[in-house]
């Protein structure tokens, strides 16, 4: 048996394991319907933890493994992970690692390694939070409220809605490319010259703009516009940015903005 279980089994109340949660411990404004996904190769705890989260209106996914749980970060995309450290393949440090390649959604360690350079390792790593076990589910619950509390505000009111790419400017909210640098030839006070983009290149552009400078992953760019399933269909996206270069580039084959970062995935240069 892991590390912090049967503590967790008498904290929630009494020595027989019980995953049902107490009355007390329903949180009054929930929300929404956030995906979690809890990545947790120990079985009891792991159904715990889907039981408790379940009954305040979370949709839930669960991994027992570290690959695992790339694998559905990437096609499912959740609004937040509960991650183990002690996986069975991966150690948790690794998957938080790569996952902050592309990942940005809150990541909650939940873990029985209680020493200060795991918590200090698993925070640089780029987790939001570290709950030890044993632990009680209240807490592990309010922290995780919080965490998509800061992460709902970040994308509300950080996220930039409009970009520069060369002479353009790109309006995610209304959808539409005007000229930010008037061409020579255009007479004063004509309306500004458009441009028109596919859906698929708005939802390229919708994924890169809104994380200057940060690296997206092929996987997750694929699975966002494509759906699931497709994460191995990198020349979909080489296509679609080749087209997106040429349209917005000032020098497609030199480009300053749509960058590309190979075995990786892409990244928007303000």
């Amino acid at each position: 048996m892991k590390n912090g279980t049967a503590g967790l089994h008498g904290r929630l109340g009494g020595s027989r394991p019980s995953c049902e949660p107490s009355p007390g411990l329903v949180s009054p404004g929930h929300p929404g319907m956030a995906t979690i996904l809890v990545v947790e190769d120990q079985a009891g705890l792991q159904g715990a933890l889907r039981i408790n989260l379940r009954a305040r209106q979370y949709d839930v996914l669960t991994a027992r493994t570290g690959r695992e749980a790339l694998a559905l970060a990437a096609s499912q995309q959740p609004d937040a992970i509960i991650l183990d450290l002690g996986l069975p393949d991966i150690d948790g440090t690794e998957v938080i690692a790569e996952l902050r390649r592309w990942y940005s959604a809150p990541i909650i360690v939940l873990s029985g390694r209680t020493s200060p350079g795991d918590k200090i390792g698993a925070l640089d790593a780029g987790a939001d939070d570290y709950v030890a076990k044993p632990f009680a589910m209240a807490e592990l619950l309010a922290r995780l409220r919080a965490v998509l509390r800061r992460d709902e505000g970040s994308v509300a009111h950080d996220q930039p809605r409009q970009a520069i790419i060369g002479r353009w400017q790109v309006d995610l909210t209304s959808h539409q490319v005007t000229r930010a640098v008037p061409a020579a030839d255009q007479a004063p006070g004509s309306p500004a010259e458009t441009l028109r983009l596919t859906p698929t290149e708005w939802r390229i552009l919708e994924l890169l703009l809104p994380r200057p400078g940060q690296l997206v992953g092929s996987a997750q760019l694929l699975t966002g516009v494509w759906g699931p399933g497709f994460q191995q269909r990198t020349n979909y996206l080489r296509f679609h940015m080749a087209r997106l270069r040429r349209k917005l580039e000032d020098n497609p084959a030199r480009p300053r903005h749509l960058l590309t970062e190979p075995g990786m995935g892409y990244r928007y240069q303000p």
